[in-house]
């Protein structure tokens, strides 16, 4: 594991300095949201900006990312000996002609070195595993890139489900949209909650998902197995109807259409029962809620259909693990 030797020397007020280091064929996407979500977070007491903000590859110069767009760079070798407080590497397919590049790996252990928090966004978590530095630690990086870093780095504990990870100083996130989330969590542990909350409504994103969420969306999970939207409308109309009674003859009946062949098609379209479905749903309610309400369990347990605390507590314990107020306890918002 590494050691974080470099302290800060700066004012209460300098920009914190956020290295990115970048190599070809980064995810734009994976630099540019964290990116701003940092460039223009300001402390909330003084209204100053909080990051300086360097973007930095093995030569410097100009490098492509998978899109259009290529982005302006520092060589790595002008940050030797410098302050950083964060260094982040970025993601991308490259990762994976990065990871196997010595000297350039070799340079970014030396960077860790000096920075007081290290971090990885997506595929990243390959290059930053390569330094050494991840072994013994709990590291998460995009749901496709889990079993190559698995394979490639056993001393890692990877975990597939986590949006972002901090394990002491070292933060890894999972792909894409997650790094901003991840950004959002620092400025949120750096200048404080109020800080992070401007820039999510800035940025007109959702603040701020905890790490311990899952970086597959129940919704998007539903339409992947739903393939082909025959019970899209449906579940719309479930979700916009969570208070009422759902029994299964009430759905086949929406769907006009016998409960055996009703029950059949829809556990053959999406892979679940519509029981278990529209507990799934009403877990995914009383979650946002949880989440960002300080409304009593109770009352969130009739709001989303639940009718007692009780029936929501064993749907939490059979959905996820954990018991509605443990939930609350772990991923309140503010």
């Amino acid at each position: 594991m590494t050691s974080f030797s470099a302290k800060r020397t700066m004012t209460a007020t300098a920009p914190l300095r956020v290295v990115f280091v970048v190599y070809p064929e980064i995810a734009a996407l994976d630099l540019a949201g964290p990116l701003q979500a940092l460039a223009w977070a300001q402390r909330p007491e003084t209204g100053e900006l909080g990051y300086e903000t360097i973007i930095a590859s093995k030569h410097g110069g100009r490098v492509d990312t998978d899109t259009l767009l290529s982005v302006d760079t520092v060589p790595l070798r002008d940050l030797k000996l410098t302050r950083i407080d964060t260094l982040i590497i970025v993601g991308g397919d490259g990762a994976y002609v990065s990871m196997e590049d010595a000297e350039f790996v070799e340079d970014i252990r030396t960077l860790a070195g000096q920075s007081q928090r290290v971090c990885s966004i997506c595929s990243g978590a390959l290059v930053l595993a390569a330094t050494g530095l991840l072994n013994g630690r709990r590291a998460v990086t995009h749901w496709e890139d889990c079993e190559a870093l698995i394979a490639a780095f056993p001393e890692v504990e990877v975990e597939i489900d986590p949006i972002y990870i901090k394990d002491d100083n070292i933060w890894t996130s999972a792909g894409v949209t997650a790094g901003t989330d991840m950004a959002l969590a620092m400025v949120a542990e750096d200048l404080g909650h109020e800080a992070a909350l401007k820039r999510a409504r800035s940025l007109v994103t959702y603040m701020v998902r905890p790490g311990g969420q899952s970086q597959f969306s129940p919704a998007l999970e539903r339409q992947r197995q739903n393939q082909s939207a025959r019970f899209e409308r449906l579940h719309q109309w479930i979700a916009e109807n969570l208070t009422r009674d759902l029994p299964v003859e009430r759905l086949a009946e929406r769907e006009n259409m016998s409960v055996r062949s009703f029950y059949r098609l829809y556990t053959a379209a999406t892979g679940t029962t519509p029981a278990k479905a529209v507990e799934a749903m009403r877990v995914e309610a009383a979650r946002e809620q949880l989440e960002t309400t300080d409304t009593a369990i109770k009352v969130v347990a009739a709001r989303c259909g639940f009718q007692d605390e009780e029936r929501m507590r064993r749907a939490f314990t059979r959905q996820i693990g954990v018991s509605p107020s443990d939930y609350r306890l772990r991923f309140r918002m503010t």
